[in-house]
């Protein structure tokens, strides 16, 4: 099996994930819960993520800001975020994490589409964020603690 965007999107484990975001997207209390294993979870791993994760922690104060409705975003860019943090999480996707350094490329993958997908919702958060009091974004530890 060759690694592609395309394959991520199309796996089972993404269409599940899109299956349940709806759920956790109106629901403050699971997504708060998500975003702290996601959090988590990304504060401890590296790899193929370091090139994503700048935005990949973007959206999680774009999710957290959400659910705590300070902000608000377009159903379906919030459905779509939802689903690829949800696909992050899972410990047993199209490339199950346990597997030494390909564990994360799935992720990567599906966090890059993602993140090209809602572009210019995220560039509109990030102004947003920069114009809150005092004009300081949250630091990127600053999101675990923020529920």
């Amino acid at each position: 099996m060759i690694l592609t965007e395309k394959t991520v999107q199309d796996s089972m484990a993404f269409a599940k994930a899109r299956s349940r975001a709806n759920e956790y997207a109106s629901d403050p209390g699971k997504l708060s819960a998500l975003l702290d294993k996601a959090s988590k979870k990304a504060e401890t791993k590296k790899g193929p993520l370091s090139e994503v994760r700048e935005s990949l922690m973007a959206c999680l104060r774009l999710l957290r800001a959400c659910a705590q409705r300070q902000y608000t975003l377009p159903w379906q860019s919030l459905s779509l975020i939802v689903a690829a943090i949800l696909y992050f999480v899972m410990p047993v996707d199209l490339i199950p994490d346990f597997i030494l350094s390909l564990g994360f490329a799935d992720d990567a993958a599906l966090l890059a589409w993602t993140f090209r997908q809602v572009r210019s919702d995220l560039d509109e958060f990030r102004q947003w964020e920069a114009g809150q009091e005092g004009g300081d974004a949250p630091a990127v530890s600053d999101v675990a603690e923020a529920s």
